[in-house]
């Protein structure tokens, strides 16, 4: 590989001199034969002004981090990078895994494997991902990339540039990450390779029989790459298909459902709601150990469950590429990009219900506490539920572009490119891309937990005479059946040119316009049968399979505990929502469809159905113009000064429209329930407008040939999520007599905007070794949080509440806030009368039926939550790097290390909404490897620290933290021969689990157990 650097201007006479004579001795010694040096045609003036370091390309770990430190060295800002130790052979199979190794960098995990990147505690939403410099559309429900579609056998480079620059589209506060593949003229002659492996996940195997895949599952991929013999013409080909069948196992409080937070003396608003646990000297009281405080806060967990979880998936990427240089001059490329995933999960769980009444209780100290020992008895017995699930879905990108390289003269060139890229995600089952069936036996009279350790025990009581949990009592009880759809399109155009001016000065410059759509959809199904749908004898005893959950937790504290009741029925989901659909027709309460996903995003009506449906559809639309100047120059000093300042216009106007329920009307119930009514849908319309100008600065100063100081500044922004762009107002299906809720995004919110500032200082040592430091400090403003304004938005929604009906009863003798008079007298006084209609009478002999709003009634007022900028943070970091060879012995490591701070931190012992920063959390590398004659060997051990993941659950505003996790993996490779190589590479060997906890460490929120992962391979180059 070539690299090249430009020389300080007090080395090019010596360089010249150098030049002319290694010739004059070449020319000598040298016989010239046809491809040769010789033979190649003379550069063009501005690149005999570079040195051209590294030869010989060199392939390996040695190769590929070296190219790494070169691509650090010669950059201009902060950029880090990982190269491809040789064609199709990328460092990580994963390239998340692959991009943890870059300090500050950090990843998130889904299904034991890299998904996502955060940067320098930015997290994923705001790290812009590109491919080959073109932005790419993401269908994950946010910005977010989705690192695991892309396999990285096909990838030649990754570039984390760091520190803005004017040329870099915008998106990505924390990072831009360029991801690029080969290009067959920048490689010529003829090069293939293909290798197929083998892959056990260990996982599998402590799966329930019906659910174990394949003990071993293929991973092919090919490369093709070739050029004409006048390397004019060029065309490649990478494929690959992976099909992996993986399980796991959870413990869990789900965070829809969430824990509960109490405190003594409520505050003003009424958050906290009061005493749930008996007060000091109350009867109870006794039975609580280390009660917490009257100012603190406790929490209570809502559920606590298990499950036993099967993914299989079906990867394939490829790419094509063809290049024509119809001259020295000119070169034009065209490419198209493909990649599929299809996913199908399989779910069994176990889980009970609680009430918030702890009898014995133990509790965690000070405020943010939590239960240690938690024991709930009932009177009556309640549902023990085990529930099912299968979904699939499918992911799909889609990318074709043309590039066009042009010099138009030796001090100017031109570089044209256009690409038009999909991303879809769509289910790929009739029963949606999100389901849950739920089936219960109500036989539990009680249960106690113990959450003293990482793995919660949980003991299920039983009634008096009851030993085990029975199948003839059990039956479906609720179902939801969703699915959601995204897709997003991108069409870009991209115009960039350098000119370079005689006094070696440069002038850069582009302009761009990018058009990108994004529409997010949904439907859900739900039935609220929560009680049971219909009986007990609609399901013989033989659907229902006993099971012991501790069964599939390997090596866990806790699983294997005599007081842990892990025994639920296990069922095959098809089986059992079959019944449940026949029964539920036999018994004449709905259809069939109400057991079933629904694909009609339309909302329309479905004869006969009893289930509640609803429907979602957003389209969000920006398109954005830019233009950029950068100018750059070396000036020779006491110490060579490399500066480079330009600044970025960017212009972006976004239009949203979402259909929504349309409301219709308000009917008053009951005492407390005022219903608001729907009738069809309706489209609601915003847009936005926004524009900045981002200037950057990059100083740098070579305070020797291998010492180098950097300093950057530079403005860059980020985009808002859609889901906050999102205008579609949902208010509910309820109101009170003094307003209704709701909430809805906003389109005219502005970008993150962040000032960046970094200091480096880089020492390169050796001939693969360095060791750098730097300093990274980002002042971000325009942070999205949530504020909750009161607002009339339908101007037709009329209340019955403070109407003329209900100022007539006032009238009368009721008093204002005596809700059952007022109703009363209504039903009785104005019975056939517009909008009041008596059905008749309740137990206690109150007049039951329906009271509406009519014209001239109050408009009805919400209290709507949205999105608003109102804040600002200041995170900082340190990034430490150290990168050594053991001169030829064969062995080297590279660590790093990076610490990032902010101001804004979470108050676990506060109640209310709290704005903290997502995502922040020190992290650590090492690798270490061993690479001489036919032998490679690599450990790597990634490191995380806590972090702050949410700021919310199913009951508020509670923080879910992320706990420390470190990973430890392995590769080994053999080269039998030149083109032969034989390799075993492990992911997690030591089998480590993840934990997610709230307020304190006790609070459980999710322990996951993913299991190692070993894949056998063979490669072999042609």
């Amino acid at each position: 590989m070539k690299q090249t650097r430009v020389a300080p201007r007090h080395t090019m006479l010596a360089s010249a001199l150098l030049l002319v004579l290694g010739q004059a001795v070449y020319a000598q010694t040298t016989t010239t034969t046809p491809g040769t040096a010789a033979d190649e045609q003379p550069k063009p003036d501005g690149e005999r002004d570079a040195r051209t370091l590294d030869t010989v390309v060199v392939t390996g770990i040695k190769g590929s981090l070296t190219s790494s430190m070169n691509l650090k060295r010669d950059a201009q800002g902060v950029v880090d990078g990982i190269a491809a130790e040789d064609i199709g052979k990328f460092p990580d199979t994963n390239l998340a895994e692959a991009l943890q190794r870059i300090s500050g960098v950090s990843i998130d995990r889904s299904n034991g494997e890299g998904s996502r990147v955060t940067v320098r505690g930015v997290g994923p939403d705001f790290n812009l991902v590109l491919l080959n410099g073109r932005q790419m559309p993401t269908a994950t429900g946010g910005r977010a990339f989705e690192f695991s579609d892309l396999a990285a056998e096909s990838i030649s480079a990754v570039e984390v540039f760091k520190t803005s620059r004017a040329a870099t589209p915008t998106g990505g506060i924390g990072a831009t990450i360029n991801i690029k593949t080969a290009r067959p003229l920048d490689n010529p002659g003829l090069h293939a390779n293909a290798g197929i492996k083998g892959i056990w996940d260990g996982s599998d195997d402590d799966l329930p029989g019906a659910y174990k895949g394949d003990s071993v599952t293929p991973d092919v991929s090919g490369i093709f790459s070739n050029t004409s013999a006048d390397g004019r013409f060029g065309i490649a080909l990478s494929a690959n298909y992976q099909k992996r069948e993986s399980g796991s196992a959870s413990a869990f409080v789900a965070s829809g459902n969430g824990w509960r937070p109490f405190i003594d003396t409520p505050r003003d608003d009424g958050e906290g709601e009061g005493s749930a646990l008996p007060l000091p000297g109350q009867p109870g009281s006794e039975n609580i150990t280390n009660r917490p405080g009257p100012n603190d806060v406790y929490s209570m967990p809502q559920s606590l469950g298990y499950s036993v979880n099967s993914v299989k998936r079906e990867r394939i990427n490829s790419q094509l590429t063809f290049q024509w240089a119809p001259t020295d001059n000119l070169t034009t490329t065209l490419d198209y990009t493909y990649s599929q995933n299809k996913i199908e999960q399989l779910r069994n769980d176990m889980s009970v219900w609680l009430n918030f009444t702890p009898g014995t209780s133990s509790w965690t100290k000070g405020s943010g506490s939590s239960p240690i020992y938690y024991d709930e008895r009932y009177n009556g017995n309640s549902d023990f539920a085990n529930g099912a699930s299968k979904t699939a879905v499918k992911r799909e990108n889609k990318s074709v572009g043309l590039n066009v390289e042009w010099r138009v003269a030796d001090n100017f060139k031109l570089n044209f490119d256009y690409h038009r890229s999909t991303a879809d995600s769509s289910p790929d089952s009739p029963y949606g891309s999100s389901n849950t069936l739920a089936s219960s036996g109500f036989f539990r009279a009680g249960n106690i937990i113990d959450f003293s350790r990482d793995f919660p025990v949980l003991t299920l009581l039983l009634p008096p005479g009851m030993t085990a949990i029975d199948p003839a009592e059990m039956l479906v009880t609720g179902s939801v059946f969703r699915n959601d759809r995204q897709r997003a399109k991108i069409e870009q155009f991209q115009a960039s040119g350098e000119f370079e001016f005689e006094n070696y000065s440069k002038l850069n410059f582009g302009v761009a316009s990018t058009d990108y759509e994004n529409r997010s959809a949904f439907t859900n199904v739900q039935l609220d049968t929560w009680g049971g749908a219909t009986s007990v004898d609609d399901y013989p005893d033989s659907v229902w399979q006993l099971r012991h959950m501790g069964d599939y937790f390997n090596g866990v504290g806790g699983s294997r505990d005599s007081r842990f009741t892990d025994s639920f029925f296990l069922f095959d989901f098809d089986q059992v929502r079959q019944l449940a659909e026949n029964a539920w027709v036999a018994s004449g309460k709905g259809t069939r469809d109400d057991y079933r996903a629904s694909f009609d995003y339309s909302g329309a009506a479905v004869p006969g159905s009893a289930a509640n449906r609803s429907v979602g559809d957003s389209q969000v639309r920006e398109k954005s113009s830019s233009f950029y100047l950068q100018w750059s120059d070396t000036f020779d000093w006491k110490l060579p000064v490399n500066v480079a300042a330009g600044v970025r216009y960017e212009r972006t106007k976004v239009k949203a429209s979402a259909l929504q329920p349309a409301p219709s009307g308000i009917d008053w119930v009951s005492e407390n329930e005022f219903i608001i009514r729907y009738n069809g849908s309706e489209f609601r319309n915003l847009d936005g407008d926004y524009k900045y100008w981002l200037p950057s600065l990059d100083v740098s100063v070579d305070l020797t040939e291998n010492m180098k100081l950097r300093a950057s500044y530079g403005e860059s922004i980020g985009r808002p999520n859609w889901s906050n762009l999102n205008p579609a107002l949902g208010v509910g299906g309820q109101a009170r007599f003094d307003g209704g809720g709701g909430s809805a995004g906003d389109p005219a919110l502005k970008p993150l905007e962040s000032r960046n500032f970094d200091l480096s200082y880089e020492w390169y040592y050796g001939e693969s070794s360095y060791f750098s430091i730097g300093y990274f400090r980002k002042k971000i403003d325009n942070f999205i949080a949530d504020e909750v304004s009161r607002q009339t938005p339908y101007p037709d929604l009329h209340t019955p509440a403070s109407g003329a009906y209900w100022n007539q009863a006032i009238s009368s003798g009721c008093a204002a806030t005596d809700r059952p008079c007022i109703r009363n007298y209504i039903l009785n006084t104005f019975n056939g009368q517009p909008g009041v209609v008596r059905t008749g009478t309740s137990a206690n002999g109150s007049p039951t039926g329906t009271i509406s709003g009519l014209p001239g009634d109050p408009v009805l007022t919400f209290n709507i939550t949205h999105p608003v900028n109102n804040r600002a943070d200041t995170l900082d970091g340190w990034e430490f790097n150290l990168q050594h060879v053991f001169g030829d012995s064969g062995f080297g490591l590279a660590a790093n290390y990076t610490i990032v701070n902010s101001g804004l931190t979470y108050n676990d012992g506060r109640l209310g909404t709290q704005f903290a920063m997502t995502g922040l959390s020190d992290s650590a590398n090492l690798v270490a490897f061993y690479e001489k004659g036919p032998w490679q060997a690599r450990a790597a051990y990634n490191w995380r620290d806590k972090f702050l993941t949410s700021l919310g659950d199913g009951k508020g505003a509670n923080p879910i933290y992320v706990e420390a996790y470190g990973q430890l993996d392995m590769n080994v490779s053999y080269a039998v021969n030149d083109n032969l190589v034989l390799s075993l590479e492990g992911i997690n060997i030591t089998d480590e689990t993840m934990r997610t906890h709230g307020r304190n460490t006790r609070q459980l929120y999710s322990y996951d157990q993913s299991g190692p992962r070993y894949m056998f391979g063979v490669r072999y180059k042609f």
